[in-house]
């Protein structure tokens, strides 16, 4: 059906996936202002940053293109899933970072990656950890992702933390268990939803950047319903206005 629908629309590439793509980006929305933002953190501050947004919001997108983006001199550690328990989630980490003989205590585990990170700082490399879906990970794993923040120089830390999630994440950390590690949040970004206007330009981008090059294949109405029944949630809108494609194929004679 791809080959089909690419070239009854004449197309190069299918515009409303829902696999992040990094050529779909969506600067709208405010979202190319985060990005930004991001961006500036990233290469700048010290602690842990979140960004919280519904689930479907295009989050995963943007952490991906900010690492894409980084300078040369930040190193990014991206976990895509969280749900790693105490004892694996610094193994995990390690590994990213080239460790791959690992002792089996927390606390020797904890100093290897000390030396790493050290040793990174001195080479003038920055280490950005970047855990999606963070919502999803167990209070204890998140604590020692805490204990991460702790490792620093005279003057810097040796890692800096971005925890991308869902609001179930603000939850999560409003726990008394976690206050050291909401303690240590010193920004906090929040993905809205795309409101009607974005969420027309977000389609029409979509389609322009996958080749599209005439005029508006949705209806007013149409596309009304589409922002409506999404909620101005970019994967929904991708889910729909696909549906919709396959319908305006199928109507062809």
């Amino acid at each position: 059906m791809s080959s089909l629908y690419l070239s009854h629309f004449g197309l190069q590439k299918t515009p409303f996936q829902i696999t992040p793509d990094l050529d779909f980006f969506f600067s709208g929305g405010r979202r190319g202002d985060m990005l930004t933002a991001l961006l500036h953190v990233a290469a700048q501050e010290e602690g842990i940053i979140t960004v919280v947004a519904e689930v479907g919001s295009g989050k995963t997108l943007l952490a991906r293109l900010m690492i894409s983006r980084l300078p040369a001199h930040v190193c990014a550690v991206y976990l895509a899933n969280p749900s790693f328990s105490r004892d694996e989630i610094l193994g995990a980490i390690a590994r990213d970072l080239g460790l791959s003989e690992l002792p089996t205590s927390t606390e020797a585990r904890l100093s290897a990656l000390q030396h790493e990170l050290l040793r990174r700082h001195a080479a003038g490399q920055r280490v950005l950890l970047v855990i999606d879906e963070a919502h999803a990970m167990p209070a204890e794993s998140l604590e020692e992702v805490r204990l991460l923040s702790n490792l620093e120089t005279g003057q810097h830390k040796l890692v800096n933390i971005m925890l991308f999630g869902q609001p179930e994440l603000d939850d999560l950390l409003a726990e008394r268990r976690l206050r050291q590690v909401r303690d240590r949040v010193v920004h906090r970004f929040k993905l809205a939803p795309l409101c009607a206007q974005d969420a027309g330009a977000y389609v029409d981008h979509r389609l322009r950047a996958a080749g599209w090059k005439g005029g508006a294949l949705f209806s007013a109405p149409a596309m009304a319903l589409l922002i409506k029944a999404s909620g101005g949630r970019a994967r929904r809108l991708n889910v729909l206005a696909d549906a919709q494609f396959m319908k305006m194929i199928a109507d062809t004679p």
